[in-house]
Order: structure tokens, then sequence, then C-alpha cells
């Protein structure tokens, strides 16, 4: 078999079902996290300087608690070329982090939810599209339920109301 043919019967199995769940349990939980802060009057920059410390704290214990951050240590002692690699990713995020945190505090975190997911399904359609990849039956059913979750929440969803400065 090639390395494709036994990812895919791997995967068959539902764990991918089970993660895509967690995730999307999870988004929803921080999501009514910062419509909380939101509703403090919390703005973008501290929102994002505690969900990032809270973050901190749960990574530290679990690294410490698997013993993973020897792992990463040694791994980077033994190839110092990710370490330059492994700041950029860190700036890099911290900038989209910004634009994130920037649409929590000012539209909420469901409008940030709808644009993240518009966003994910045009860069789906961009790879088949640019560079023919295929999807499976129940990857295009999936995109399908994406795009009619969009389309609707555009036709019927609540109205945003933006002040004008």
């Amino acid at each position: 078999k090639q390395w494709y043919q036994r990812r895919v019967a791997i995967t068959a199995g539902g764990s991918g079902e089970m993660l895509l769940l967690t995730s999307l349990t999870l988004d929803g939980l921080t999501g009514v996290a910062q419509e909380k802060m939101r509703g403090h009057g919390m703005k973008a920059h501290y929102m994002m300087l505690m969900m990032n410390l809270s973050a901190l704290v749960v990574m530290t214990i679990s690294l410490l608690a698997t013993g993973e951050i020897w792992e990463a240590l040694t791994f980077c002692t033994k190839h110092p070329e990710v370490v330059p690699e492994i700041i950029t990713f860190g700036f890099a995020s911290a900038l989209g982090q910004n634009f994130i945190f920037i649409t929590v505090s000012e539209f909420g975190p469901l409008m940030c939810s709808i644009m993240t997911t518009t966003r994910k399904f045009f860069t789906i359609l961009g790879s088949v599209v640019l560079f023919g990849n295929a999807l499976a039956t129940r990857q295009w059913i999936g995109t399908a339920v994406v795009f009619a979750g969009l389309v609707l929440n555009d036709r019927f969803g609540k109205t945003v109301k933006v002040e004008k400065l």
C-alpha cells in the first residue's frame, strides 16, 4: 500500500470526526468565554493577554506532566537551525492573533468565527482549483454544508450594527 492509502485506512475509523467534534466544542466554549470578556469591556490586547496566559499555564503543566518539554529542548539542541523558524512562527502567530482579537473585541466571537470559516472555505476551494487537490465525496458534502451555512447566515442571520466613528 502507498502511504496515502494507509493514512486513509487509519483515519476512516472516525478519529478525524472525533477531533473535529472536539475542536468545534472547544471553539464554542472559547467563544462563550470571549463574549463574557467582551461584555466586561475588555479590549482586544488585554483579552489576548488573558487568553495567552491561560494557554501558557495549561501548556506548561502539560509539557511538564508528559515530559515532552525535555524532548523538545533536546530536539532544538540537536537541530539549532529550527530555532529561528520557531521564533518566526511565534511572531507570525502573534500577528495573526492580533487581528483575531481585534475582530472579537469589535464585532464579537460569532462574526470572527464566520470570517475564519469563510477564509477556510475559500482556502479549500483554492486548493482544489489552483493545485488540483481532489476531495472525497463526503468532503464535497461537508464543503457544500459550510457554503450553505454561510449563505443562509448571510440571508437570514442577525445583522451586525457597525458604529461610525
